[in-house]
């Protein structure tokens, strides 16, 4: 890494100062409801998809999980993890740990030399990834799972990727992009982040990854799939007669495990495309409506309006200042 990226990287925080002094762990700083969920809310700025956090060092962090995926990349020195109670990991310099949400996870006490970077991520960043890589594959299951409930994910992915320069110099650059306040930032960070999986995908021979426990799991991931790939004309019944299965079960199968229903998945994530159309791009409303697939112009705007607070002409306005 270059060594004045890891010089910064490497500065004695306030919250470290703290805790260098005797204190301890200000939970409020992660979340309302610690110390089992770290909230995104916290960390990531409004509007923001996708930040980094250097690990606090000098102090053990307690069992928790996260409302995101985590993606920890060892600058320096090492750090023990446990996973889900029971998976023991030593991350190295170098080394790359994906933590999906739901999965419980700790840390052990750091010292001044394990620099260990965290990258916060909402699901919707991987958007384009997911668009570059394709959905038949390790990295897009996960991320898929992580949108089902605890016991359906691939709980982490571990790359022994240390001696990997393609994949040194991307991570390298994501972390350089947000230090440094790059300009377009999140476009050029999410196709480095496609880039990255990309090169991840071919190393299949450095992965170890936690598995689901359920035979439910097919299906699951089968729907959100279908919703995250097509989602303007994503259908239950699709989903059932791939599976072999009846619309039903499928429905009640997704809303065991995710708390939400097929119908919910797929609203929100048109909603989001919608918004994201309605901040990128100079396209109608009407063109964006029918884009993210809906026919019902009031439904649509019943639906963003409830969701946003404002209509999708008066959100435009509003991100326009």
């Amino acid at each position: 890494m270059d060594q004045q990226l890891l010089k910064q990287l490497s500065r004695i925080t306030d919250e470290e100062r703290n805790i260098l002094n005797g204190g301890k762990l200000d939970m409020s700083v992660y979340s309302d409801n610690m110390p089992s969920i770290v909230d995104s809310r916290k960390l990531l700025e409004a509007g923001k998809l996708f930040t980094i956090r250097p690990n606090t060092r000098f102090i053990s962090f307690p069992k928790h999980s996260h409302n995101y995926v985590e993606i920890i990349y060892m600058c320096s020195g090492s750090q023990r993890h446990i996973i889900n109670d029971s998976t023991e990991i030593i991350l190295k310099k170098g080394e790359l740990l994906l933590l999906n949400r739901h999965a419980s996870h700790q840390t052990d006490r750091t010292g001044i030399d394990d620099i260990a970077i965290n990258l916060i991520v909402l699901p919707q960043f991987f958007d384009i990834a997911i668009d570059m890589i394709g959905s038949d594959n390790k990295i897009s299951e996960f991320i898929f799972s992580g949108l089902a409930g605890s016991g359906h994910e691939i709980a982490y992915m571990h790359f022994d990727v240390a001696d990997v320069l393609p994949v040194q110099n991307l991570i390298e650059n994501l972390i350089w992009s947000v230090v440094n306040k790059q300009p377009n930032r999140r476009n050029i960070n999410q196709v480095t982040m496609g880039l990255l999986f990309l090169q991840l995908l071919g190393l299949s021979d450095r992965l170890v990854a936690g598995e689901p426990d359920t035979a439910a799991n097919a299906i699951v991931i089968a729907a959100l799939t279908e919703i995250e790939q097509n989602y303007a004309a994503a259908s239950l019944s699709s989903v059932a007669k791939r599976c072999n299965v009846s619309a039903a079960y499928v429905s009640n199968t997704v809303k065991a495990a995710t708390g939400k229903t097929f119908k919910e998945h797929l609203m929100e994530k048109r909603l989001s495309k919608a918004e994201t159309l309605l901040k990128t791009t100079a396209l109608s409303v009407g063109d964006i409506i029918v884009m993210v697939g809906y026919e019902n112009t009031s439904y649509f705007y019943r639906i963003f309006t409830q969701k946003y607070g404002v209509s999708p002409r008066g959100y435009r306005q509003k991100i326009k200042g």
